[in-house]
């Protein structure tokens, strides 16, 4: 059992976090003042948001960056990471999303392995614990996802699509998503088997709120994330 978690700096000035951003008004600026009480370092990219996310990110205190029209979750990812990799002293980086449903306590656990293991990078798993409050139609797909992927079984990873990751240096440097749309997060586990780069998963809780379940994301997403895990497995 690990013991209570003791950050080694207080500042977290090393770490930057990637929010990718598309209509987001509504909850933006608190899930950037929350996450910034103890990350100072957020970068939120607005893929061409049409509500006014901009004016939230702006408030919250965040770095923004704008793409002009909605490339989707995978370029602003993108762009968000060779943003954050510039910045003087990064060297841990996190994507995290926008609508309120990963938890920061979650990320600083993540950040306690990553410095003190011989990891490249940490992806979040919905799958070690109870996965009753995980809506039915999200849990069915990702575990589908799990027995079509052959690469994610290779890797033992449970939740691949998991938005929640923190990564090191040599992953940012690495980082080259060229799939827009959701299915980066493929692209992101064929670079972890091609490039070698040390993973773990973390067991991790989403918090799935009123306002997320109302966008009605599990149902669009998971038949998108079903769809391009499919070409995936008959690609390969």
């Amino acid at each position: 059992m690990r013991g209570i978690w003791r950050p080694l700096v207080t500042d977290w000035s090393e770490v930057w976090l990637v929010v990718p951003v598309y209509n987001e008004g509504q909850v933006i600026e608190d899930v950037v003042r929350h996450a910034r009480q103890t990350f100072p370092n957020v970068v939120c990219v607005d893929d061409g948001s049409r509500d006014n996310s901009a004016d939230g990110i702006r408030a919250g205190g965040a770095h923004l960056v704008q793409h002009p029209v909605n490339l989707g979750q995978g370029a602003a990812i993108q762009t968000g990471v060779e943003y954050a990799r510039k910045q003087p002293g990064a060297e841990y980086f996190v994507t995290f999303d926008a609508d309120g449903q990963h938890r920061v306590e979650d990320v600083l656990s993540m950040l306690e392995r990553l410095r003190s293991e011989p990891l490249d990078i940490i992806v979040g798993t919905r799958f070690h614990g109870d996965t009753a409050h995980i809506p039915w139609i999200k849990r069915v797909v990702l575990k589908t996802v799990v027995m079509l992927s052959r690469r994610t079984r290779k890797l033992g990873l449970t939740d691949a699509h998991n938005g929640l990751r923190v990564f090191n240096r040599t992953v940012a440097e690495q980082m080259n998503i060229t799939l827009n749309g959701m299915g980066h997060a493929s692209e992101i586990v064929e670079m972890i088997d091609h490039r070698k780069w040390r993973v773990a998963e973390e067991p991790v809780t989403i918090l799935y709120t009123e306002y997320s379940m109302a966008k009605g994301q599990s149902l669009i997403n998971g038949v998108n994330i079903l769809f391009d895990t499919m070409l995936k497995s008959k690609a390969h």
